[in-house]
């Protein structure tokens, strides 16, 4: 969301009117351990705001990665496949992705896969299930995401600092770290509390621990590109090319702000990967992606002005779906600083005051 936001300060056109300064302590992020999949219109949340969010989060995403030339390691529209274990199951999921395509273009085709042709199209799986192929589904990796952004941003009004803040109001200046600023946005993710809780509010925001593995493979006939795969009762697999993918991500509850990589945890998303690929081993495992989101009772994300402090505006409680809806509740905050207007948010989120007591 940060690096979002300095995104659209730094490329409205009256950019050179702002003085953007980040502040970032680089610490535990879920963005920058995450290899996110950008496919939120099959989902079955009743919640219709997230929905809505989600909705035209992907379609944001996308629209910046177009608009910035971003790379395939960065973003790639790949395509997703949905895999269930019948197909009476898969017709299922084709029929509620017609009712939702109208009003979501991005998700592109819409086709029904055997079990041959899944494989087909990611030739390193082993027992694969029948599927829905989505072909505006994408990948995205955070980080790369982040640093393109803020890469851009720096180049006109932006500057960073490797800091942890500290809020404090000064009159009617807010004071981060003994420098003023006139508006101020918080994204600090599971942090947020701590953050706020200077200006006298409590947030019901919690943290929750995530982790996922890449491996590298040595397949004949991989190929660069192919979709990301959600599979029925096994975590989602992500190829990021002909011989890489990760696997993951977990959902970790009560691991508080706990960073350090579980045995446990990834011997599982290992024989979670076994079941997919099953030559695969402990040896093949390149890398260990720890990070810490932040999840609200209600699961839903949180957008808004802080009551007393109109010039603080705050998102967050995104969960596991961050690099789909934080791009788009970013876009949402810059645009009230680049308006200077207060706008009613209520499609997309419940009013702010329902997470603060």
């Amino acid at each position: 969301m940060g690096s979002t936001v300095a995104y659209y300060l730094a490329t409205t056109p009256g950019w050179r009117d702002f003085s953007v300064t980040l502040f970032d302590d680089g610490i535990g992020q879920a963005t920058k351990a995450a290899a996110g999949i950008i496919s939120p219109w099959l989902s079955k949340r009743r919640n219709k705001k997230w929905y809505r969010l989600a909705r035209s989060g992907a379609a944001v995403v996308n629209q910046i990665a177009t608009e910035t030339q971003m790379d395939a390691m960065t973003y790639c529209q790949s395509g997703t496949i949905i895999t269930r274990n019948t197909d009476e199951r898969v017709a299922e999921l084709l029929e509620l992705g017609r009712q939702r395509i109208t009003d979501a273009p991005m998700m592109g085709t819409l086709k029904k896969l055997t079990a041959e042709q899944v494989n087909e199209m990611i030739p390193m799986l082993d027992n694969a299930l029948p599927g829905l192929l989505i072909t505006g589904g994408a990948r995205i990796d955070g980080a790369r995401y982040a640093e393109h952004l803020l890469k851009i941003a720096a180049g006109r009004n932006l500057s960073s600092k490797k800091q942890k803040v500290t809020l404090t109001k000064n009159k009617n200046k807010i004071n981060i770290n003994n420098q003023e600023f006139d508006r101020v946005i918080i994204c600090t993710g599971a942090w947020m509390q701590s953050t706020i809780a200077p200006l006298g509010f409590n947030l019901k925001v919690r943290p929750q621990k995530g982790q996922l593995i890449r491996l590298h493979l040595n397949h004949p006939v991989a190929f660069d590109q192919m979709p990301v795969l959600m599979p029925e009762g096994e975590r989602d697999l992500i190829p990021i090319n002909h011989n890489q993918v990760i696997i993951g991500a977990t959902h970790e509850n009560d691991m508080g702000f706990d960073l350090a990589p579980s045995e446990v945890v990834i011997e599982d998303l290992l024989a979670s990967a076994q079941r997919l690929i099953p030559e695969v081993d402990r040896s093949n495992i390149d890398e260990v992606r720890v990070g810490t989101r932040a999840y609200t009772d209600d699961f839903a994300p949180y957008l808004g002005s802080l009551p007393r402090f109109e010039q603080i505006l705050i998102g967050g409680g995104l969960g596991s779906s961050g690099l789909t809806t934080g791009p788009m509740i970013a876009k949402l905050l810059a645009t009230a600083v680049i308006n200077q207007t207060h706008p009613d948010w209520s499609e997309y989120t419940k009013p702010l005051t329902d997470y603060l007591l």
